[in-house]
């Protein structure tokens, strides 16, 4: 069986056409100084790779709990071929902060499950935080790191997505 399929670089060419694939970034405000480099790092790095602000729509919610049910809103509106989560749940010396990062976690794959639109994780949910300088430099640093992780995520998943379902109906 010899198919033609497109390359990345010629799917990445055809973001600029109407009604090329959009993605939506939604982040969470807790610790919006560290999580906003991920978002900024994501922006830049999708840039890079070709494809224009105007194909990401960018959404907020006040913390990380929020994050799957605003993934599934936007998942289900069939605009979006990749949804990007982005949130940072911190140990506060509580046991909730176990429970919520499992939920967040756990919620943005159930979202990716139900809806069939990838959802691309940048949820941290580190054991030791602290609120000096020296941890939020740390963390706001490695945020960035993430978004770059998640622009590369988002397109190479809607890429092997987008071959598996040519190959599927071509089956």
């Amino acid at each position: 069986m010899n198919q033609s399929l497109s390359t990345p670089s010629q799917q990445i060419d055809r973001l600029n056409e109407p009604g090329s694939p959009r993605f939506a970034f939604v982040q969470s405000c807790w610790h919006r100084d560290v999580v906003d480099q991920a978002r900024d790092a994501f922006l830049s790095e999708m840039r890079s790779r070709g494809v224009p602000d105007s194909a990401i729509d960018l959404f907020e919610v006040p913390g990380a709990f929020e994050l799957p049910l605003h993934a599934r809103v936007l998942a289900r509106t069939g605009r979006y071929a990749a949804v990007v989560a982005c949130g940072f749940v911190v140990n506060g010396g509580i046991y909730r902060h176990e429970f919520v990062a499992d939920a967040v976690i756990s919620g943005l794959m159930k979202v990716q499950l139900e809806v069939d639109v990838p959802v691309i994780s940048s949820v941290l949910t580190p054991r030791d935080f602290h609120e000096h300088e020296e941890h939020r430099k740390f963390f706001r640093d490695h945020f960035k790191v993430k978004g770059v992780e998640a622009a590369s995520a988002c397109l190479a998943t809607t890429a092997a997505l987008a071959r598996a379902r040519h190959m599927a109906q071509a089956a």
